[in-house]
């Protein structure tokens, strides 16, 4: 038997999933780590103990799977993206904690970018927006304010790199310093039409481009894992960021075929094709790339909070002792009773793009409850999506005809009923939720040349489908109500 690692690195845990060829789980071992809120805005990881954790739980599936080392294939990574990692190249040791990509420190400096004409360039190069998410202006806020940092950065002494080029860093014992295109087209930096960094783009940030890492397709061979860190050497030949990795998991191979994450965040992503195409509101991304091949492009709605408004309300409000019971609280009332939550609690993200805005409850009444507003936290999910969804649409000219979707709440059969409804669309849950990581773990087969992307297709099965079951005209008004809501978030700090 030959298995395949992956290691699916995100925000608040770290994983590791042992995957048969055939796209089954055969192990899990999980590790949460600590999150750092420093300032008002501002998230941290320690990059030390995102490494601890993700070797812990890769030895640990390992072991629980039965497998030897040298059965399995080859590792896929996936990781959170954007968030940006600096660390001493010689000593491997960070010289500042990670910069979580839902970290706003850098508006500022995206505000004064945007002022001074520059997003139009940056949008026709990277296909983003300019916005404190990407890692360009994380980046050059630690080269400006860690003492010692730009000085060691110029005199090449130092790497830069999102999450997954950190793990690769430390699984070769310094000898990989790379990344995938997907994850490079997140950073700001990388233009999405030549696949370099580009010189222009690093000027304006004042990033020297020797602490860059070099970037290959997603699917190729990176290099391997150090002997005595498994037993014996691993190739790496699969990495993805955690949304383009879900939609190769999700097979959606096709233009016009989306998936949407429910995490932490919401990632709405749509396959758009072998060109980028640009839209007002949502980003373009490198979805992925086979090495030889061309890459596939992508259109991406980032949705900052999801999950992360369940865990508020267990964590913040203690209306919820776990995420599961916030199903059956939500069921408990008919509707929202005009409730609408906005969940801007670190700003928006796709289609509004506002740093400034912040979390907001409007409608409430003496009869509002605690299920109310529990569903209004589930809807707002829905909402989002809806939102991102058509300005995909519009921009790109292709229709959705049915959304797959995956990741934590993916298993909440009344928040999936109510995105149908929302968008007047099927939802579709595959058999296996764990996309991320399968879409690593694919990627992965690939590269090491045992599988290719028929077979993924037909391993794709379902297990649920959920049908639109709400008249047309109580959709729209409902929507316009949650556009009444979003209008009163923006902009809020000054």
């Amino acid at each position: 038997m030959k298995y395949l690692l992956a290691l699916d690195q995100g925000t608040t845990s770290s994983r590791a999933i042992i995957f048969g060829l055939d796209g089954s789980i055969v192990s899990v071992a999980q590790k949460e780590f600590e999150q750092h809120f420093p300032h008002d805005g501002w998230v941290e990881h320690d990059a030390e103990e995102i490494w601890e954790s993700q070797l812990k739980t890769a030895r640990e599936a390992i072991a629980q799977s039965g497998a030897a080392s040298g059965d399995i294939a080859a590792i896929g990574i996936t990781n959170q993206r954007e968030t940006t990692v600096v660390w001493d190249r010689a000593s491997g040791k960070p010289l500042y904690r990670a910069i979580v990509w839902q970290d706003r420190r850098a508006a500022a400096r995206t505000d004064r970018m945007k002022e001074d004409g520059l997003e139009p360039r940056f949008r026709e190069k990277t296909g983003l927006v300019l916005d404190p998410y990407f890692s360009g202006g994380k980046l050059a806020w630690v080269l400006e304010n860690v003492p010692g940092v730009r000085g060691r950065a110029d005199a090449g002494e130092v790497c830069f790199g999102t999450v997954d080029s950190w793990l690769m860093y430390r699984l070769s014992e310094g000898r990989i310093h790379a990344t995938d295109v997907s994850n490079a087209s997140r950073t700001l930096l990388f233009n999405i039409h030549t696949l370099t960094w580009d010189e222009e783009l690093l000027d304006i940030f004042n990033i020297p481009a020797g602490i860059l890492p070099e970037v290959k397709p997603s699917a190729d061979r990176f290099g391997e894992t150090d002997p005595a860190l498994f037993g014996q050497a691993i190739p790496i030949t699969g990495v993805a960021g955690d949304q383009q990795a879900a939609l190769f998991g999700q097979a959606c191979f096709e233009p016009g075929m989306a998936k949407n994450t429910y995490g932490t965040g919401a990632f709405v992503v749509m396959n758009t094709g072998p060109k980028p195409v640009l839209g007002e509101g949502v980003i373009t991304t490198i979805g992925w790339q086979i090495s030889g091949q061309q890459p596939q492009y992508a259109m991406e709605g980032s949705i900052f909070v999801a999950g992360a408004a369940v865990q508020w309300l267990r964590d913040g409000l203690g209306i919820i002792k776990e995420a599961g019971e916030i199903e059956q609280l939500a069921a408990s009332v008919p509707d929202t009773g005009g409730v609408y939550f906005v969940p801007a609690l670190v700003g928006l993200g796709a289609p509004y793009w506002d740093p400034y805005a912040r979390g907001t409850i409007v409608g409430l009444t003496r009869g509002t409850n605690k299920g109310h507003l529990a569903r209004a936290v589930l809807e707002a999910m829905a909402y989002q999506t809806r939102d991102a969804i058509e300005a995909m649409e519009k921009a790109s000219g292709l229709d959705m005809r049915e959304l797959r979707v995956d990741g934590g709440a993916a298993a909440n059969n009344l928040m999936l009923q109510m995105q149908a409804d929302i968008l007047g669309t099927p939802v579709v849950r595959p058999r296996i939720t764990e996309t991320t990581a399968l879409g690593a773990a694919y990627l992965a087969g690939i590269g090491v040349g045992e599988l290719d992307q028929g077979s993924i297709t037909s391993q794709w099965a379902l297990d649920t489908r959920f049908e639109p079951d709400m008249d047309s005209a109580v959709r729209e008004a409902l929507c316009r109500g949650w556009k009444r809501a979003v209008e009163r978030s923006r902009g809020w700090l000054e």
